[in-house]
């Protein structure tokens, strides 16, 4: 079976570099599956998973807070200013972050910016959604 090289990077460090069978990400107008000598293509990420899926039948997952991912004909690459394995993800401030990020949204006093509020949530949710998929694999 064939591979294709994937580079997960954030702006302070390379997070991954390898071979995939499959990238799957989060694409601002859908989820994408990235395999092997798939089109050349950018699109810009949301906030949440990128599955890199190994020929052995393993995966990783990561964590973006959003981000750029450009394929070209060998290459998967996943520009973010933010990129964690999901195994780093600190669990219980993904929770107190979506739990005050909610807490904004139902006092909305118009102090906060809507936005930012929302960007918020949806990161702390995409977070908790990277750790719950881990446990998953883990029982496996």
């Amino acid at each position: 079976m064939s591979t294709i090289k994937c580079e997960i990077v954030s702006a302070e460090e390379a997070i991954y570099s390898g071979q995939a069978k499959l990238v799957v990400a989060s694409g601002v107008a859908g989820e994408l599956g990235i395999a092997p000598r798939h089109a050349p293509l950018i699109t810009q990420l949301k906030p949440g998973q990128v599955r890199v899926l190994f020929e052995d039948g393993t995966e990783e997952d990561f964590y973006v807070s959003g981000g750029i991912l450009e394929v070209q004909p060998h290459l998967v690459s996943v520009l973010a200013d933010t990129a964690v394995r999901a195994d780093d993800i600190d669990e219980a401030a993904a929770i107190q972050a979506k739990e005050e990020a909610e807490n904004l949204l139902k006092n909305n006093d118009k102090k906060q910016d809507l936005a930012m509020v929302q960007a918020d949530l949806a990161k702390a949710i995409a977070q908790i959604q990277a750790i719950t998929r881990l446990k998953k694999n883990l029982k496996r």
